[in-house]
C-alpha cells in the first residue's frame, strides 16, 4: 500500500476514534473517510483493534522524534514538553484520551505496542546520557519515563491543569535532583 494512502487510513482511524470512541469506530467508517474499499483495509489489518493499534504507532499526527539537545536534562525537558503537547492540543489530545479509554475497556486493543514503540524511540536519550557520563549505566530509563509521563498525565488529563510554564523543568528537576531540602531551596 502506498505510504500516503496508508497515512490517510490512519488519519481517518484516529479522527473517528477521537470523535466517536472505540465503540463508534468501524472499518466501514474508516473506508468511507479515507476513500479506500473496506476489503483493502481488512487485507492489511484483520480487525479494528489491529487497525487502531497500527494507527497509534504509525500515524503522522502522533509522530515523535526523540530530542537531542546535548544534555540529559534538556532532552527530558523536551520529552515532557512533547508529552504535554500531545495531551493538551487537539487533535492529538482527543486521540490519546479516546485510545486510553478504549485500551482500558477493550483488552483486544493492545496499547502496549504504542508504549513499547514510544519507549524504543526514547531510549537513545538515555544511551547518549550514559555515553556522556550524565547517567549511571544502572539507571532505569523506563522508570524515569514513567515518572515523567505520569506527572504529565496526572496534571494535564486527570487534574485538568496546565502542564506549561516551568512544569517540564520542575518535573525533570524533581526526578533528576530529587526533593531534598537542599534542592527545594533553590
Amino acid at each position: 500500500m502506498a505510504p500516503r494512502k496508508q497515512q490517510e487510513i490512519f488519519d481517518a482511524t484516529l479522527r473517528l476514534v477521537a470523535e466517536r470512541g472505540y465503540d463508534g469506530l468501524t472499518v466501514e467508517g474508516v473506508a468511507e473517510r479515507s476513500g479506500v474499499n473496506k476489503t483493502t483495509i481488512y487485507r492489511w489489518w484483520p480487525s479494528k483493534a489491529a487497525l487502531l493499534g497500527a494507527a497509534l504507532v504509525e500515524a503522522d499526527v502522533l509522530g515523535f522524534d526523540p530530542p537531542d539537545t546535548g544534555s540529559l536534562r534538556g532532552d527530558l525537558v523536551a520529552l515532557v514538553e512533547g508529552m504535554a503537547a500531545l495531551l493538551t492540543r487537539p487533535p492529538a489530545r482527543d486521540i490519546a484520551l479516546a485510545a486510553l479509554a478504549a485500551a482500558v475497556r477493550h483488552p483486544e486493543l493492545d496499547g502496549r505496542r504504542f508504549f513499547a514503540d514510544r519507549f524504543a524511540r526514547e531510549r537513545p536519550v538515555f544511551e547518549r546520557a550514559v555515553r556522556r557520563g550524565e547517567l549511571s549505566r544502572t539507571a532505569d530509563p523506563m522508570l524515569v519515563v514513567d515518572l515523567l509521563a505520569g506527572a504529565v498525565w496526572v496534571r494535564a488529563v486527570f487534574r485538568g491543569q496546565p502542564a506549561t510554564g516551568g512544569f517540564a523543568e520542575e518535573a525533570v528537576s524533581a526526578v533528576l535532583d530529587g526533593l531534598a531540602a537542599s534542592q527545594v531551596a533553590r
